[in-house]
């Protein structure tokens, strides 16, 4: 985290993004001081770094779970494709995962909460346990081809059953290249479902 002053908001974000040649839309930052006076003016901000907002979540979830009276927790972190990724492991990983991942899911929903709120940006958190989300999306996926397929022979669309945002984007991703196949998601919050649909070409 550093901090940048100048005359006017503007101009110390546009100092910061000099120095650190980050554009200036994709600066996270948060102004700490600002003065409007007719003799003089002032304005400081923070601006963080990607690895300040990936150690807060890191340590975020980590206290979340140890609050639970979960034992024995371990993370590691990494950034791909501009999604935070972490991975976690402790005594008793099936409890955190739950019922088909329900309480990862919900683990996942607070982590990306509490980012967002304290950067005030939104940001792409994924969670895992015991790369359980790993294999969740190998099976979505082969779920997906196997569905495409019915799909081009029949002609006849068919809608998932639904699920959280990261496994829907696999299933977009998987079937993109598929011949005379579409994808579209619908319906609201947890009920969200892609429906896999026959085009002609």
């Amino acid at each position: 985290m550093k901090s940048y002053t100048a005359k006017t908001i503007e101009e110390a974000v546009k100092l910061a993004s000099e120095e650190l040649g980050i554009p200036e839309d994709d600066l996270v930052f948060k102004v700490t001081e600002e003065k409007k006076g007719l003799l003089s003016k002032k304005a400081v901000i923070e601006v963080f770094e990607l690895t300040d907002v990936i150690e807060f979540a890191e340590s975020y979830i980590k206290d979340v779970i140890e609050s639970l009276g979960v034992s024995g927790v371990t993370t590691k972190a990494s950034l791909e494709d501009d999604i935070i990724h972490i991975e976690i492991d402790s005594d008793h990983n099936p409890i955190l995962i739950g019922k088909n991942g329900v309480t990862l899911q919900a683990l996942n929903e607070i982590v990306r909460l509490a980012v967002s709120g304290k950067f005030r940006r939104r940001f792409r958190v994924l969670l895992d346990i015991g790369d359980y989300k790993n294999a969740k999306y190998s099976r979505v996926a082969s779920i997906a081809r196997r569905t495409a397929k019915e799909v081009q022979k029949t002609k006849v669309d068919v809608t998932l059953d639904p699920m959280p945002s990261d496994e829907r984007r696999i299933v977009h991703n998987v079937l993109t290249n598929f011949s005379n196949i579409k994808t579209e998601s619908s319906g609201e919050g947890h009920r969200r479902a892609v429906t896999i649909k026959y085009v002609e070409e």
